[in-house]
Order: C-alpha cells, then sequence, then structure tokens
C-alpha cells in the first residue's frame, strides 16, 4: 500500500514537472500568452486570430488553474471547446493536441501495441541470452569463451542502436532479404507468424544492445555468489553441480538483473525512441519525437504519464519479485 501511495505521488510530481517545463519556464523567461500561442498558428495570422487561440488553448490563465484542468481531465473527463461545438473526452482525457485538435488517448492507444510488441519480445531474447552467456562465462572464466563473449559484450554496449539498426537493416533486410523491411508492423491477432517476422530484427537488433549488459553483470554476480558460504555448504551436501548453479548460485546472483530489467522495461514501454526511429515503427517513441518537434503539450504530457505508468509498474513488479527469487530478502 505504501508503494502504491507512492507511485501515484510520483506521477503527480513527473506531470506536474513536465507541464511546468512547457508553460511555467517560458513564462519566467519573459514570455506571453501571445508568444506561446504563435508556435500554433501560421505565419500571417492576425493578432486577433493569435489572442482567439491563446484564450481557447488557456494560456491567459494561471499555470495552477490550466494544470488544475489538465489534471481533472485524467481523473473525471473533460469538456473541450473546438470551434462551434462542446465535445465531452472521458476519462482518462489527457486532452487534445494543439496540431490536429484530436483527442490525445486514441492515439496512444493505436501506439502501445507496437511499443509492447516491441519491448515484449526483445526483453525475452536479451534476458535468456545475456543471463545465460553470463552464467557461462563466470563457470569458465578466463577461457576464449569468456573473454570472446565479453569482448562482443562490450562491443554490444558500445555500439548505439541507430548505428547497429541501420548496419542490420542494410544487410539482413535490404541486402540478403532474410527479414521485413522498415516500417512493416503486423498486428499479433491478425497473423502471429507476420507479427514475429515483422518485428524480428528489431528484437535482435535491441536485444543485442541489452544482452551485452546483462552478460557482464550476471558474470559479475555469479562469481560474487560462488564464493558464498551457501554455495560451499550445497556442494558438502552432495548436491548435483547444476542444481548448486542454477538453484542457488543464479538466483543470488538475479536481483541486480531484476533492477536494471524493471528499468529497461519500463523505458521501453515509455518508448524505445532510438529503435522506433531507426526502424521506423509508429508506436511511442516516434509519436513523442512527432510531438516534442510540434511542441504539442498534450501529446508530450500523454507520452510521459503513459511511461511513468509503465515504470512505476514494473517497478513495483520487480520489488515483489525479489522475494520470489531470493530467499535472503525473505528472511530479513
Amino acid at each position: 500500500m505504501r508503494r502504491l501511495v507512492a507511485a501515484v505521488v510520483l506521477l503527480f510530481i513527473v506531470s506536474a514537472v513536465t507541464f511546468s517545463i512547457f508553460f511555467l519556464v517560458p513564462r519566467l523567461t519573459g514570455a506571453t500568452p501571445e508568444t506561446l500561442a504563435t508556435r500554433y498558428v501560421g505565419r500571417t495570422a492576425t493578432e486577433e486570430t493569435v489572442k482567439a487561440i491563446a484564450d481557447k488553448l488557456g494560456f491567459y490563465d494561471s499555470i495552477f488553474t490550466q494544470y488544475g484542468q489538465w489534471a481533472k481531465g485524467v481523473v473525471a473527463g473533460a469538456d473541450y471547446d473546438l470551434g462551434g461545438e462542446v465535445e465531452h473526452c472521458p476519462a482518462p482525457c489527457l486532452g487534445y493536441s494543439f496540431i490536429t485538435n484530436r483527442p490525445v488517448w486514441p492515439e496512444l492507444i493505436d501506439r502501445i501495441p507496437v511499443t509492447l510488441s516491441l519491448a515484449v519480445g526483445a526483453a525475452l531474447i536479451w534476458v535468456v541470452a545475456g543471463v545465460s552467456i553470463g552464467v557461462l562465462s563466470a563457470l569458465r572464466r578466463g577461457t576464449v569463451f569468456d573473454r570472446g563473449a565479453m569482448g562482443i559484450a562490450l562491443a554490444g554496449v558500445s555500439l548505439p542502436i541507430f548505428y547497429t539498426g541501420l548496419i542490420s537493416l542494410t544487410i539482413f533486410s535490404y541486402g540478403l532479404d532474410w527479414t521485413a523491411k522498415a516500417g512493416r508492423f503486423v498486428p499479433f491477432e491478425e497473423n502471429p507468424g507476420e507479427w514475429a517476422y515483422s518485428l524480428l530484427l528489431p528484437w535482435i537488433t535491441l536485444a543485442f544492445l541489452f544482452s551485452a549488459q546483462y552478460a557482464r553483470l550476471t558474470r559479475a554476480g555469479m562469481l560474487e555468489t560462488m564464493n558464498e558460504d551457501f554455495i560451499r555448504t550445497a556442494r558438502a551436501k552432495g548436491l548435483p553441480e547444476r542444481t548448486v548453479v542454477v538453484k542457488h548460485g543464479l538466483r543470488g546472483a538475479l536481483t541486480p538483473i531484476l533492477t536494471i530489467f524493471g528499468l529497461d522495461v519500463g523505458l521501453l514501454l515509455g518508448g524505445a525512441v532510438l529503435t522506433e526511429s531507426a526502424f521506423s515503427l509508429k508506436g511511442l517513441g516516434q509519436y513523442a519525437v512527432q510531438a516534442i518537434n510540434d511542441n504539442d503539450l498534450p501529446k508530450v504530457m500523454g507520452v510521459v504519464l503513459c511511461a511513468s505508468v509503465f515504470i512505476v509498474i514494473a517497478n513495483l513488479i520487480v520489488d515483489l519479485l525479489y522475494a520470489v527469487v531470493d530467499p535472503r530478502v525473505r528472511t530479513s
């Protein structure tokens, strides 16, 4: 219950800070409501048009009034004047786009499946590959396999996703024609096979970056855990080496893995900006980039709030999994 209350408070703080960046900071630097409104009108707009847009968007209201109206819409819905007619936006109402006059929440719902598919598929690959390689490297410390795996892991951590993404597209998609072209996405409910085929290259490219980090972290954790007293006790009891490694050694080394896994998955669900941009996937990341370029506050606020919810939920689940994975957490 304490974590849930803290999560609500955290979401409030994140939304307030983001709102202040777009509205309070410009006012502190001398921007007027008319100056803010000129972002959303043409260059040839008259002074009356600018003032009308500023009044419609609520720029003449105080910062507290503007944020209160936005927060009320998220919780209870809101009514918006779209020029001649008033339309009710049901909760959770994240407002209407300043550019397109379309509601933000339905657009987020349309793009969440793309980002969710990308994050879940890549997460499964990088966790299985990274943890497996890290365990094998720890058990074969100093061997050719260990040095080679850690060298590849170092390269994976060092290479940015926009570089590996473009290289992989050039070779495997447009060169060898082994994978789907950029920008293609098939919903899972339409064809699961085509869904996996369209996302295979983004999954592998994204997993290559993250699995390298997980391999290095797992190796370090296993080397430390395998020297603990309870490992020697397990071996002294005559347990098979596989049981000692998997049930006792790996479980003890998974706590830091779970920590960064919750953060990584939460961030990806909030929008894998570079990956979606490199592969032209219309997910939350690409949506956020477009919103920032357009200075479209409702869209930016929607993505930030959505990403915050994903990160808070992911970390809450990770906290609960600590006691399941590591018995030392339960006894403490």
